[in-house]
């Protein structure tokens, strides 16, 4: 439980900014840096991968 709370915040933060930006690089860019500053490197891949699911779906 004590992990879980920290992914979750991490997920939902890299969700959230990864909506910022005009094309997929942008979006997993700033995913990926806001990912970073709150989970380290894996938050970095998390929001990463966040940012280029929503810039896919919103593409489409």
């Amino acid at each position: 439980m004590r992990r879980i709370l920290p992914i979750l915040t991490v997920a939902a933060l890299a969700g959230g900014l990864a909506a910022c930006g005009h094309n997929v690089e942008q979006r997993a860019a700033t995913g990926a840096v806001a990912g970073a500053v709150v989970g380290g490197p894996i938050g970095a891949a998390a929001g990463a991968a966040a940012g280029t699911a929503v810039s896919k779906t919103v593409d489409n």
